[in-house]
């Protein structure tokens, strides 16, 4: 194929950001699409192939404007902008861009990052029970906080409800020291970070006294009635089937719930079923559910989190594919001894048959 050259220009007060330190998403860029980049005061020369040179554009573009509405450009921002450019979707990092959902404490702002987050937001905006189902580093529980704080701001719900199961991850901790709050704080810890992040510690803090923010144990919920609340079960795949239909029993008028889980971290006691597992099952046909299922290119966290997720994936598919084809020749001797057994025993009613005429 016949190679082309583009320039394009990059404003000098955004070449920083989009190029970033040591031109480090430059040199992504060039080896993820096969092309040569060369910086030039404002400029940027493009070499390479037709096709590969038109998609260093495209993601160029979407950074530069990512860049000129005030964000701080991410190497999670140029992979996944590399990610889309494969599949015609690069434009699409700016419409998602523009879903300003609230801003922390310190005013940075909040937005989903991918088109799974996106889709994720979207559906608890419409749902009144959405699951987000993901890998670890998918943003599940940080979006559904910002949801819920935003909410609460609007006077859409009176009061923010936020628990999950009490359960160690794999690990006997024995008996914690301190009062009960003490002893359940530990399990409750990433949602106070989510919180401070967002709301502040002060504004938590004032909140909860009056009763407004409540962070708690899903033990603590039955026998409750949940109204007009923005709920968050966190780590759902730690619940017992009895727990998970417990709790979405609880929920009362004008309230809005998100369960969050992955499926692949589950610190239940061995045999011991998953209630997110029953849920999806049992619930995927009700219209007020929705159902969000993020993958390993939704992962924000640092990048490294993202090729340990997908390879971890890929190991699991290896696995499973591996005891399919281990018991399927079990399966086939099997039957193939049963059909040897069928065969003698008609041989020897034939036989029989025989010596009686």
């Amino acid at each position: 194929m016949s190679l082309m050259e583009m320039i394009i220009d990059v404003p000098a007060e955004h070449e920083k950001n989009v190029f970033g330190q040591f031109d480090a998403y430059v040199k992504m860029i060039e080896k993820t699409l096969n092309v040569t980049v060369i910086v030039r005061n404002d400029e940027v020369k493009l070499i390479g192939e037709n096709d590969n040179v038109n998609k260093a554009k495209s993601v160029f573009d979407q950074l530069i404007e990512l860049s000129k509405r005030g964000n701080n450009i991410t190497e999670q921002n140029v992979s996944y902008a590399l990610s889309l450019c494969f599949d015609n979707k690069e434009f699409t990092l700016v419409e998602i861009d523009q879903d300003l959902i609230c801003h922390t404490i310190s005013g940075k702002p909040i937005k989903p990052k991918t088109l799974g987050q996106k889709s994720y937001v979207d559906l608890i905006r419409r749902k009144m029970i959405t699951f987000g189902i993901g890998p670890a580093g998918t943003g599940k529980t940080y979006l559904a906080m910002a949801m819920a704080v935003t909410a609460f701001k609007n006077d859409e719900v009176n009061k923010i409800i936020l628990t999950r199961p009490a359960i160690e991850a794999g690990e006997k901790l024995g008996f914690l020291p301190g009062d009960l709050q003490s002893k359940i704080d530990p399990y409750l810890r990433p949602l106070y970070d989510a919180l401070y992040q967002i709301m502040g510690a002060e504004g938590y803090l004032k909140n909860s006294e009056k009763g407004l923010i409540e962070v708690a144990p899903l033990a603590y919920m039955r026998g409750r009635t949940l109204e007009n609340a923005f709920i968050i079960l966190d780590e759902a795949q730690n619940t017992t089937p009895v727990q998970m239909k417990m709790f979405l029993t609880r929920i009362g008028f004008g309230s809005k719930v998100i369960i969050t889980g992955d499926l692949s971290q589950k610190d239940l006691p061995a045999g011991t079923q998953s209630g997110l597992d029953v849920a999806l099952k049992v619930l995927s046909k009700i219209d007020d559910i929705g159902f969000s299922y993020l993958t390993g290119q939704d992962v924000v966290r640092h990048p490294l989190v993202q090729k340990i997720v997908m390879a971890y994936e890929a190991y699991e598919n290896k696995l499973s594919k591996a005891e399919v084809k281990s018991n399927r020749p079990k399966f086939q001797r099997r039957h193939l001894n049963e059909a040897r057994v069928r065969n003698d025993q008609r041989n020897k009613d034939k036989a029989g048959k025989r010596k009686k005429a």
